[in-house]
């Protein structure tokens, strides 16, 4: 059984760049279209609401695993898919996903690394409906992060 997504892209920036535009809560926010209400800090919740056009009643929740500066920066949240009354209602803990955003040098730019995994903890039918969500979202969200950093 498959549990993980992932997806690569090589950005023309430095890792410093990507780094900067992946951990500043504000930077984070215009690419992946979120207004978060706080900075990331690793062992702390992340809240907002999304403001990509159509999901904006949809709220933003997740638990910041991990900073590892120029390296690493993980976080869990809840396997929804998209699913508002998932949101609304809640998902257990043990069903959230891990998230990691991994950065390396590549020639003059960097690689960034999205993986999302866990899934195999999520019940189906649920499980193939937020994969399938899930993977069109990142294969969105690292164009997005490009577009933004290259800008």
């Amino acid at each position: 059984m498959v549990d993980s997504i992932s997806k690569n892209i090589e950005i023309a920036a430095s890792v410093e760049r990507v780094w900067d535009a992946l951990i500043n809560h504000e930077k984070f926010g215009a690419w992946f279209q979120v207004a978060l209400d706080q900075p990331f800090v690793a062992g702390e919740a992340s809240t907002g609401h999304m403001t990509y056009p159509g999901f904006e009643e949809y709220r933003w929740e997740a638990w910041v695993v991990a900073i590892e500066p120029m390296r690493r920066f993980a976080f869990k949240w809840p396997a929804t898919g998209g699913d508002k009354q998932l949101m609304d209602s809640g998902v257990p803990v043990p069903e959230w996903t891990l998230v990691e955003f991994l950065l390396e040098p590549a020639g003059s730019g960097t690689l960034l690394t999205v993986t999302e995994s866990g899934f195999d903890k999520v019940p189906e039918p649920r499980r193939s409906n937020v994969m399938r969500s899930n993977d069109r979202g990142w294969a969105e969200q690292v164009k997005n992060i490009r577009k933004y950093v290259e800008g």
